[in-house]
């Protein structure tokens, strides 16, 4: 018997041939496997006919393997079991995949938005856990694009960057603070774009959205003069409470402290100070279920407040309605660096 075919097209044939030869018979293996037997009887004769051997011999009152059947037998038992071995070891991946989400959040998200996001997910499952890395919008754009993380939160002036797909959130103003006894907390008049491109300013580090966005706003009046570079929202309040200046950054991130009298909001004309919260993602991989849990708790606590202290509904830990119709970014070819956003 020459072989033509070496190749089997799956495993089916292999756990016939193990059948037939636990049953002794034809007719016993098909009904083992819901088949028939003259189905089971042109499987196993197609299988001979690839292999080039013979593996069963044939009678009226059953079948029995030949010899050199026993071996292949023998074979396609420990091909089956590391067979099953694999799917095994890929559905408890799957489970632990399902049940884990590794998130990069920029310093504001990270810090004032996203631990009451993951609150809502765990009250749902207690059994989920996350991996959260709070860092500058560039380097979460950098863990997105090389999927060190499954979903990113970034700020800053919105754009198109290559293999990142992206969903606005909400938006958030930037803000002007001072300290109590700082002389701007008792002025009367807001602060022009010259006089504020003219002043010291406690601002973030290159990199965050937050710089980003002043960068781009003040440009014009010759650029910001940075006083003291700071590398998170919490280290700049804390400048601005001390006295060390004014601080730039954004107002969720500011809320607190300005409630509490801690530092005075500044009031500014003239210059555009809004930027954008977006969720990130590439572009060439589907968002897994707790991603877009995730996304849908984000998406619904923007739609009331940002920094809303009520509770979200339990709906909002179901697949994103933003999610399921959002296209995809990245056209222009630019890099992960162009699309920054930060804190």
């Amino acid at each position: 018997m020459a072989a033509t075919d070496h190749r089997l097209s799956d495993l089916t044939d292999l756990r016939l041939l193990v059948s037939v030869a636990e049953c002794g018979s034809l007719g016993q293996a098909a009904a083992r496997h819901g088949l028939s037997q003259p189905a089971v009887s042109a499987r196993m004769t197609s299988l001979e006919r690839r292999l080039g051997l013979t593996l069963l011999r044939r009678a009226p009152v059953g079948a029995r393997v030949t010899p050199v059947g026993a071996e292949i037998v023998r074979e396609a038992r420990r091909v089956l079991a590391a067979a099953d071995d694999l799917v095994a070891s890929a559905e408890r991946y799957r489970a632990e995949s399902d049940a884990r989400l590794r998130v990069a959040a920029s310093f504001t998200v990270g810090e004032h938005l996203l631990p009451r996001w993951i609150g809502v997910l765990r009250a749902r499952d207690t059994h989920i856990s996350l991996i959260v890395e709070v860092i500058n919008s560039t380097r979460v754009l950098d863990a997105v694009a090389s999927a060190r993380v499954d979903i990113g939160f970034v700020e800053g002036i919105e754009d198109e960057v290559a293999g990142i797909r992206s969903v606005t959130i909400t938006t958030d103003e930037l803000v002007v603070v001072v300290g109590p006894e700082h002389a701007w907390a008792r002025r009367e008049t807001p602060v022009s774009p010259a006089e504020l491109a003219a002043t010291g300013l406690i601002v973030r580090e290159r990199g965050s959205g937050t710089r980003e966005v002043l960068d781009s706003a003040l440009e014009r009046w010759g650029g910001i003069r940075p006083y003291l570079e700071l590398g998170s929202s919490t280290a700049l309040l804390s400048a601005a409470r001390g006295g060390a200046g004014p601080a730039v950054l954004g107002r969720i991130a500011a809320e607190d402290d300005l409630s509490a009298g801690h530092v005075r909001l500044v009031p500014t004309t003239g210059v555009e100070l809004r930027r954008t919260l977006r969720a990130v993602w590439p572009s060439d991989i589907d968002l897994s279920p707790l991603a877009r849990q995730l996304l849908g708790v984000a998406e619904l606590s923007a739609s009331r407040s940002p920094t809303a202290a009520g509770p979200l509904d339990e709906a909002a830990t179901g697949q994103s309605p933003t999610e399921q119709g959002a296209t995809g970014r990245g056209r222009t070819g630019r890099s992960p660096q162009a699309l920054v956003g930060g804190p």
